[in-house]
């Protein structure tokens, strides 16, 4: 059974209820979901984190990387962009670049932001640079999926988002969960495919 690795940074929780969404997308489509999330970025050089988080979901680590069949990288939006800590990761897997890792291999990517307009677009976007770089094949989610439509919360074509508005809520709203479900389907079947052949 293909592995789907997805890999979130979360900080109040919206995130990570995408990523257990997606996960169970993942899993129904007839993949096993790898739930993983990055540490937190400290400018704290004195301080030292833990190899393992005290609770939630494991660091990932680069054998993940190595051992899954696609990926769905998530990070709240900070400024129209990923999150520091997740770029972080991101940065510091030149290894698995040249080492093509990656390549061949089907990703999509999830954000969450506190308001509508708060830069959820441009947050995928920038997430899916350095998956290209690193020979992923992209994965979005077409209109043909009717929540698309209907929904007055999150969700776009580049990947799906929660707006957790000015009351910071975590519920994830109908729509939200319909189209990380159908987001994990999707990435599980083209991870399927793939490794068929």
């Amino acid at each position: 059974m293909p592995t789907v690795l997805v890999l979130y940074y979360s900080q109040g929780g919206s995130t990570k209820n995408l990523a257990y969404k997606i996960a169970q997308g993942v899993d129904q489509a007839g993949c096993e979901a790898r739930l993983r999330t990055v540490p937190s970025v400290t400018t704290n050089i004195k301080e030292s984190r833990s190899q393992v988080p005290e609770s939630g979901d494991p660091y990932v680590i680069k054998q993940d990387l190595i051992e899954c069949a696609g990926l769905a990288l998530g990070s709240p939006t900070r400024f129209g962009n990923m999150s520091s800590a997740m770029k972080y990761f991101i940065d510091g897997t030149s290894h698995e670049w040249l080492s093509a890792t990656l390549s061949g291999k089907p990703a999509c990517v999830f954000t969450s932001s506190s308001s509508m307009h708060g830069g959820q677009e441009s947050t995928l976007l920038s997430m899916m640079i350095p998956l290209f770089h690193h020979g992923m094949i992209l994965c979005g989610l077409p209109y043909s999926e009717p929540a698309l439509t209907d929904t007055a919360s999150g969700g776009t074509p580049y990947g799906v988002s929660h707006v957790s508005g000015k009351e910071q809520n975590t519920i994830l709203s109908a729509e939200e969960s319909a189209l990380c479900i159908a987001q994990g389907k999707r990435l599980a079947k083209l991870a399927m495919d793939i490794s068929k052949q």
